[in-house]
């Protein structure tokens, strides 16, 4: 099995289709969880749809699926940035394109804010977002938490700091704020969410303010899951 370890962490990926190809790296959706095998539950399974023409690279994040890494009171948005772009700098990747689900949108944002001359495009599925939810992110944190408690060293206080780097605060995509979307030159697809934790809002506030975006609002479904699933092959073709 291809393990990334360093420093204690120990990230799983999978990889498909050629290395000589344009490089995607996928996030999963899952939140906390974030792991490879909740992309077989999606409306399409991008590492089947996307190796034909794309090196596709999955992975799970710390701490989720058979990833493990140990937990500091440090942690927060931009230690899963490090571990997304170790694992590029792992496999010899420098420029490349990410796709990411539900948590996988402010992950994608913050490789762009990390990184932005190594990040291709974007396309950010069903994005999370904050809109009177914060509660909910709260509790699917503590979900997350509670089982690897026990078998942690960290303190309680580590993981209540953990969360708020996480989910505290005010910006409505956690981990950049709306002057930095209005400021990303990336080339971005959005497709649109709409429930709790992927609020409508947070989707049309990027289609609104980011100013090289391609919107798709339908795309779970029937002939509009077909029209998305070429919308997306034909963006990242056009921005290898």
């Amino acid at each position: 099995m291809p393990y990334f370890e360093d420093s204690g962490r120990s990230i799983y990926f999978e990889t498909a289709g050629s290395p000589e190809r344009p490089a995607v790296l996928l996030i999963a959706p899952g939140g906390m969880k974030s792991a490879i095998g909740f992309w077989s539950s999606t409306p399409w399974n991008p590492i089947e749809t996307l190796s034909a023409k794309f090196h596709v690279i999955a992975m799970d994040q710390r701490n989720a699926g058979q990833s493990t890494a140990p937990v500091t009171g440090a942690d927060g948005w931009q230690t899963y940035a490090e571990d997304q772009l170790d694992l590029m700098d792992h496999l010899n990747i420098t420029k490349f394109h990410v796709a990411g689900m539900c948590i996988g949108g402010p992950y994608s944002l913050g490789l762009i804010q990390k990184a932005p001359e190594r990040v291709l495009s974007a396309t950010l599925f069903q994005t999370i977002g904050r809109d009177n939810n914060q509660a909910e992110f709260y509790a699917m944190f503590d979900d997350w938490a509670a089982p690897l408690m026990g078998s942690s060293s960290a303190e309680e206080s580590d993981w209540s700091r953990f969360r708020e780097n996480m989910y505290g605060g005010d910006l409505v995509f956690f981990n950049v704020d709306v002057d930095f979307v209005r400021n990303v030159s990336t080339p971005l697809l959005v497709l649109e969410g709409n429930d709790v934790y992927h609020p409508q809002s947070s989707s049309i506030l990027l289609k609104d303010n980011a100013p090289n975006v391609t919107y798709i609002e339908q795309w779970k479904s029937g002939e509009a899951r077909d029209a998305a699933m070429l919308a997306c092959e034909s963006f990242l073709e056009m921005h290898s």
